[in-house]
C-alpha cells in the first residue's frame, strides 16, 4: 500500500482511463520501419499506458499517431510488461515533447489550477 502511494504521489500529472486507438511509428530489429495499431487505455499530459502487439527494447523511442486527432509526438518506452495471452503487451511512455491538445481532453488536474474568472 505504502508503494502504490509514493507512485501516486511521484506522478507528474493526474492520468485519465480511456480507450484512444493509436498507430505506432517505429522500426523492428532489422530496421525496417512499423506502422503497427494500437490502443491507449490510460493517458495523462506526460505519457500514456498503451496495449499493443509489439515488444520494443526500454528506452526505445517511438512516435504515436492519435488516431482521433490524426496528431503524432514522440515518445521513449519507459515500462514493458510481459505478453498476455491475447498477444498483447503493456508498455508505459513518456511523451518527449508535450502539447496540451495531443490527447484531445482536459485533463481533471487542470480544471482544478484555473483561477476563477481567467480562462485556461
Amino acid at each position: 500500500m505504502s508503494s502504490a502511494r509514493a507512485m501516486l504521489e511521484r506522478r507528474r500529472s493526474s492520468r485519465v482511463l480511456i480507450r484512444i486507438p493509436v498507430k505506432i511509428y517505429s522500426n523492428d530489429s532489422n530496421g525496417h520501419p512499423l506502422d503497427t495499431p494500437a490502443e491507449a487505455v490510460a493517458i495523462s499530459r506526460h505519457g500514456a499506458l498503451l496495449r499493443a502487439p509489439l515488444m520494443p527494447a526500454l528506452g526505445t523511442r517511438i512516435e504515436i499517431l492519435n488516431s482521433i486527432s490524426q496528431e503524432t509526438r514522440e515518445f521513449r518506452v519507459v515500462r514493458v510488461s510481459d505478453q498476455s495471452e491475447d498477444g498483447l503487451v503493456e508498455l508505459g511512455v513518456e511523451i518527449l515533447y508535450p502539447g496540451r491538445s495531443f490527447w484531445g481532453i482536459q485533463f481533471p488536474d487542470e480544471r482544478a489550477s484555473v483561477s476563477p474568472g481567467f480562462p485556461g
